[in-house]
Parts: C-alpha cells; sequence; structure tokens
C-alpha cells in the first residue's frame, strides 16, 4: 500500500489544497487597507557591512538582465542585520536570495520562462495532463508569483527570500529543497518534506519571528513585516503601513503605486506565455 508521502493522489490533492487557501489570502491582500507611511529604503548589503555582520546576496538576475535590488524599508533593514547577526552567532550565514522588486521586474519575474514553465507544468500535472485554462493558470500562478502589486509584499518593500548557509563549511543549512522550488513541497509544512527538514524550515522562522517577520505559508523561503500580508497572518486588522510603492533610487523617495490592482500580466498575456511554453518543450 502506498503512504501518503509516496501517493500521487495525496500530493496532487495536497498541492491544490494549498493553492486553493494560498488563492483565499490574494482575496483578503487584494481587500485589505493600507495606509502608506512613506518610509524611506535602506541598503541590506551596506548595512551589514556598516555591522560586520557575515551575510550572502544572491548573484542570479530576478529575470532577463535585471539585477536583484537589496534595498528595503529603513526600519526592516535594521531587524534583517540583526537577525544576520544572531545567525553569525549561531554559525549561520543568511543569504538573502531577493529583496525589492519594481513592477517591472514583478511583470517579467512572471514571465521568466523558468519559472513560469514550472508552474504550468505543477498545474497540468494537477489536472492530470490536461493544459489549463488562463483563467486557472492565472489562480495557480498569482499565489506563487504575485502578478499585482497591491498582493506582493517585495513591491512594497516589506519582503526577503532567504536561504541559511553554514559559517564553517559554507554548506546549506537544509530546508527539503533549495531556493527555488515550486511544488507540493513548498508549503512550510509540507507533509512530503522529511519532518527534520520541517524542523528547520520551523527554527528558521523562530528566527525571523523573533524579529516580527511573518512567513508566507506557501513558500518556505518568503518573510514580510508590517504589510498586508503580516497583517492577515497575524489576525491584526488595523491599515497596514507598508503597500506597493514606486521607489526613485537617485532621492530616496517612495510614492504609493497608482493603480495597485491592476494586472501586471492580463489574460491575454498569460494565454500567449501557455503557449510560449507548451513550444519550449515540444
Amino acid at each position: 500500500m502506498n503512504t501518503p508521502s509516496t501517493d500521487e493522489a495525496a500530493r496532487r490533492a495536497y498541492w491544490t489544497e494549498q493553492m486553493e487557501a494560498g488563492y483565499a489570502i490574494v482575496e483578503k491582500l487584494i481587500a485589505f487597507p493600507v495606509k502608506e507611511c512613506g518610509e524611506r529604503f535602506a541598503s541590506l548589503r551596506d548595512a551589514a557591512a556598516a555591522s560586520g555582520v557575515e551575510m550572502l546576496f544572491s548573484t542570479s538576475k530576478i529575470a532577463g538582465e535585471l539585477d536583484r535590488v537589496y534595498f528595503m524599508r529603513e526600519s526592516l533593514v535594521r531587524d534583517v542585520v540583526t537577525i544576520g547577526r544572531e545567525m553569525n552567532e549561531r554559525g549561520w550565514i543568511l543569504k538573502i536570495e531577493d529583496c525589492f522588486r519594481t513592477l517591472d521586474m514583478q511583470r517579467q519575474l512572471v514571465r521568466k520562462p523558468s519559472v513560469f514553465d514550472t508552474v504550468l507544468k505543477k498545474t497540468m500535472w494537477e489536472l492530470g495532463g490536461e493544459i489549463p485554462t488562463p483563467e486557472m493558470m492565472f489562480r495557480r500562478a498569482i499565489v506563487l508569483t504575485a502578478n499585482m502589486p497591491k498582493i506582493g509584499a517585495h513591491m512594497s518593500g516589506s519582503a526577503i527570500d532567504i536561504s541559511v548557509f553554514k559559517r564553517d563549511d559554507g554548506t546549506e543549512v537544509w530546508r527539503g529543497y533549495p531556493y527555488l522550488e515550486m511544488s507540493e513541497c513548498t508549503p512550510m509544512r509540507s507533509p512530503f518534506v522529511a519532518p527534520e527538514h520541517v524542523a528547520t524550515r520551523l527554527d528558521i522562522c523562530g528566527m525571523m519571528e523573533k524579529h516580527g517577520f511573518i512567513p508566507f505559508p506557501f513558500e518556505f523561503w518568503h518573510f514580510d513585516k508590517d504589510d498586508a500580508g503580516m497583517h492577515i497572518l497575524t489576525g491584526n486588522p488595523a491599515p497596514c503601513r507598508f503597500g506597493p510603492v514606486n521607489w526613485n533610487p537617485i532621492t530616496n523617495e517612495v510614492t504609493p503605486v497608482e493603480d495597485p490592482l491592476a494586472l501586471l500580466n492580463p489574460l491575454a498575456v498569460i494565454e500567449s506565455e501557455i503557449a510560449a511554453a507548451l513550444e519550449r518543450v515540444a
């Protein structure tokens, strides 16, 4: 008899359940009140160096030729540096995989072939091999790759994606999968991840939560603070202080995104991307 950890039907059911739960949070994010405070940004790289904290930063491109931007809200930078110091004291190194994203960065990330193809493949697997409608693909992708400014904490400068490494030998503190995994093993407490790796995920969560960073339950690498996601997940109905913004790196001024509910990639684009993805694997 197959066990739940090897039963494909159970994996499909769990994936569907988690993606639908994630979509329910997306709907709450869309409706959640934001009172943007206008707090400026600061550099994580500079702050870590100035504090003598050993921290790593991904060198990969966000999409195309776009470099990752390791800036976020000033108050949160201080918190992340403190977390990095505490990890150093434990013999670990915090690696920042991703941080602030402009709307254009997010728009391109949704369509990034390696990301889009993975989500499409999982959605087809969920559907027993059928090609999803653009609406279905949109519904799945928006949980893992925010296609709207209002729901993407990276566009608020309030989120980071992380990995953790050991200081002594440089190996990764293993969470069952590396960044960026997108499967039924991606949720923080996935039953399809070995218990010891889930325990490691939760151990890291504890270090982040100590300083107010809340894990996104559907992505084991994503943490955010003082935005709509944090308020929803902690049951705080008050308007959050960080919403999606346009950031001027020269003046360090932030302005709220004019239409935070506008789709970064409309359904027609999603449809064309499905066709392009199918051609890539043909």
